[in-house]
């Protein structure tokens, strides 16, 4: 893993596996608020996915202005635009990991902030009249390893003893025969199923979303520039920092990265502390035996060491009924390690590939039939996560370097992340009296960009 760390992160590459919810970009995918790049403003924010979009509107908010937005391809094109469309958390797998380092009010307040996330970005949609396919629902984690279905229940039950009552700690256990007659997995197929467990949780299409915070934002003065990449920062001995792109150089006062798994392409302190990961996801029509109906909810299916990932297009969207599914990292040869380090989204790996693409009849047996006349797979396509040492979030400002913010490395958990995230940082960037205090209510601590932190070793990817 030493090695896969230790690759030079790159810009965001050209012409990448194009992403099922992006078929058809929005009129400011290419936008250019201005025809030539301003020489300064008093905020960059370099990306344009949810992190940078939840910064902006914060700012905007909050009165500030003149904002220069920097994108390195089309807007929403990273991570946020490729990904699976779940708002989900489970919560109960990584509580007791917490709760025995950190201790049981920091492992409290993660499950608290993450569910607060998920209601918050559906809230925003609903509120702001953004269409984005916004479909708040249970979801279900099918567990197929013995040893994870005891640890699960364990972790359930230690959640619900440590926060009674509390909307994070509401999960519901099924049994085996459950999942068969409610969910449809372990009927045919794979029948290895141990049981499940269902909580709240969404889907939505986070490109449509993000696309609609932006243009809330153009409204307000926004300058988004896309396709202009930050080439590098240099801090000048006057205050505030140059950004150099292939388009000339603006300075501004204040940076923010919004850059997740190509941070230490900017700041090289970041090699090895934000490691890419390239994930993998398909959008597949169902079966022809699936339920008409749709199915229950929105779903994981949880094996030794790993996990995929699944929602079905709710009815009213595009291509209803579609199953977007993603994951399998650790079918490819060692766990997954060469998907480690790279930020090639122009390319798949055919072993995950082929997994996700087999996977459906697996999981659902009997209940999906044949495939539809028109083929299982509609699209397939990556992108690039970004994941670090302690399997936390990265937010703050970077330690001795005044007036450059980073809210990165959301371990491939943007979406119960991002946002509140963002949130955090501009209450930080604002610095208003009694403003942290009221911000460690809620943030959790442990997620605060440190020196400490920074000196940490990389060893891939936790709570799997």
């Amino acid at each position: 893993m030493d090695q896969r760390a230790a690759i030079p992160v790159t810009l965001p590459r050209d012409n990448p596996t194009q992403s099922y919810w992006q078929l058809e970009p929005d009129e400011i995918a290419d936008l250019r608020s201005t025809a030539s790049l301003p020489e300064k403003a008093d905020t960059v924010i370099i990306g344009s996915g949810i992190t940078g979009a939840a910064v902006a509107f914060n700012l905007l908010g909050n009165g500030a202005s003149d904002i220069v937005m920097l994108e390195a391809r089309q807007a929403c094109s990273g991570a946020t635009g490729r990904n699976g469309g779940h708002t989900k958390a489970a919560s109960y797998r990584s509580f007791l990991d917490h709760e025995r380092e950190y201790g049981t009010a920091v492992a409290v307040k993660i499950a608290r902030l993450e569910l607060a996330n998920i209601r918050a970005v559906h809230k925003f949609a609903k509120d702001h009249g953004i269409e984005c396919d916004s479909n708040q629902s249970d979801t279900v984690d099918v567990i197929y390893d013995p040893a994870q279905w005891e640890l699960d229940q364990k972790a359930v039950k230690t959640m619900q003893d440590a926060m009674p009552g509390d909307d994070a700690s509401v999960y519901t256990v099924h049994s085996a025969e459950e999942m068969r007659d409610k969910f449809f997995c372990g009927s045919g197929g794979d029948e290895g199923v141990y049981g499940g467990i269902s909580y709240e949780a969404g889907s939505l299409s986070s490109y449509k979303l993000v696309i609609g915070v932006l243009k809330l934002c153009l409204a307000k003065g926004l300058n988004l520039q896309t396709n202009t990449p930050a080439l590098s920062l240099e801090k000048l001995e006057s205050g505030g920092w140059k950004v150099e792109t292939p388009r000339g150089s603006i300075h501004a006062r204040k940076i923010v990265l919004a850059t997740n798994g190509y941070t230490a392409r900017l700041w090289k302190k970041f090699q090895g502390i934000i490691v890419p990961l390239r994930g993998h996801v398909t959008a597949q029509r169902p079966g022809l035996n699936m339920p008409t109906q749709g199915l229950p909810s929105t779903y994981s299916f949880i094996y030794e060491k790993g996990y995929d990932y699944m929602i079905q297009r709710p009815k009213g969207t595009q291509f209803e009924g579609d199953i977007v599914i993603g994951g399998a990292l650790v079918r490819a040869p060692e766990d997954g390690l060469e998907e480690y380090g790279t930020t090639d989204d122009t390319a798949f790996d055919d072993v995950i590939l082929h997994s996700l693409q087999e996977s459906l009849p697996k999981y659902f047996g009997d209940n999906w039939g044949a495939d539809d006349p028109e083929g299982r797979i509609r699209k397939a396509w990556t992108g690039i996560m970004g994941y670090s040492p302690d399997g936390f979030p990265l937010v703050g400002e970077m330690p001795g370097e005044k007036d450059l913010w980073v809210s990165s490395s959301f371990q491939g958990h943007g979406m119960v992340l991002c946002w509140m995230c963002g949130r955090a940082l501009v209450a930080m960037m604002d610095g208003r009296p009694g403003s942290d205090e009221e911000l460690n209510s809620w943030f959790p601590e442990v997620y605060r960009i440190t020196k400490e932190r920074m000196r940490l070793n990389f060893h891939g990817r936790l709570h799997t």
